[in-house]
């Protein structure tokens, strides 16, 4: 049987996954945050069902990760951004991509995703730091209190 929502869970990780844990929400944050805004680059992108992609965004504007302009009217067409609480999922992306990258997931063998700071052009990289210390910690000195 298929869980249909975590809601029931007192849990911040099963509450995250009810909102981003499809993979087509996945993508579409994705797809935000390199610069895509409008519905058919969306369904370019990803080659999402049409109706999946409506009821995806729907619920992302929902959620408040992102939210819906107009840029056109007769016929009336959006345009998408992320809201402050979409933007705070780059640091999920970069190390779902820095993940899939390590295990060359991308089932092509393709160069790694980048992610450059735009200011300077350097890559950019998660570490995962003692919050006193400031040293970085390896997942072996990590556990959930």
């Amino acid at each position: 049987m298929k869980i249909s929502s975590f809601s029931n869970m007192i849990c911040s990780i099963a509450g995250a996954l009810d909102i981003v844990g499809d993979r087509w929400a996945i993508l579409l944050i994705r797809d935000l945050f390199i610069g895509l805004r409008r519905y058919d680059d969306f369904r370019s992108s990803t080659n999402i069902p049409p109706t999946t992609l409506s009821d995806r965004l729907k619920m992302l504007e929902a959620e408040g990760i992102i939210r819906k302009s107009l840029y056109q009217s007769k016929p009336d067409r959006f345009e998408y951004s992320l809201t402050k609480k979409g933007r705070g999922l780059w640091q999920v992306l970069l190390s779902l991509a820095k993940w899939g990258d390590e295990h060359e997931l991308s089932g092509r063998q393709l160069a790694p995703m980048r992610f450059v700071n735009s200011d300077t052009g350097n890559d950019v990289e998660i570490k995962i730091v003692d919050s006193v210390l400031k040293t970085e910690v390896g997942p072996e000195k990590q556990y959930i209190a």
